[in-house]
């Protein structure tokens, strides 16, 4: 991935958003087609490599949007970074059934740890941030959890953090921040 432009997502599960796990809702339309949209201008902007922790919610949707533009793109890279083997043991049938399916399509698929950890999701996170130039953030501002996290990794070291917020769709392009990079819950 050196001299490569990359772009990792993080973002909420759906159980934080408003409209849930109602992906036919008008507002996770929306929410999806925002991300779109920013994922195509970074692609514009030479971005060829994306990394997804394969979370519900924003690195699923994230993943399903890359492997669409790649039909059209073929030198579009996603990569699956994966906390655990076990990640989706817990989910639904249909949330399995939705990841298994991506995970072949997937151009690598690195492994963080074998079993479950407790840091192996933060582990994830870093690796996500650590591998990238860019980060789009679906973030609802909420100063705990994995997402905000992340984002406050991101800036401590210095990623361009595109910052999508949830409930009104707002876009804070390009944000380069410095702050407090919180502990490790």
């Amino acid at each position: 991935m050196e001299n490569t432009l990359t772009c990792a997502f993080t973002g909420h599960r759906p159980s934080s958003f408003h409209f849930g796990y109602d992906e036919q809702h008008p507002d996770c339309v929306k929410l999806k087609l925002i991300m779109a949209s920013q994922i195509a201008a970074l692609i514009d902007n030479g971005v060829k490599t994306f990394l997804t922790g394969m979370a519900l919610g924003t690195d699923i949707w994230g993943a399903e949007i890359v492997l669409a533009l790649k039909e059209q793109r073929p030198d579009l890279r996603l990569i699956a970074v994966l906390p655990c083997e076990t990640q989706a043991n817990k989910w639904s049938v249909e949330q399995r059934e939705r990841y298994f399916n991506i995970l072949p399509e997937c151009d690598d698929v690195v492994y963080i740890s074998h079993h479950y950890t407790k840091d192996c999701m933060y582990r994830r996170n870093r690796w996500l941030i650590d591998h990238s130039s860019f980060v789009l953030a679906v973030y609802n501002g909420t100063p705990n959890g994995g997402t905000a996290y992340t984002v406050n990794y991101a800036y401590a070291k210095k990623r361009a953090v595109i910052l999508i917020h949830p409930d009104t769709g707002k876009v804070t392009p390009y944000t380069i921040n410095v702050s407090v990079l919180p502990e490790s819950p």
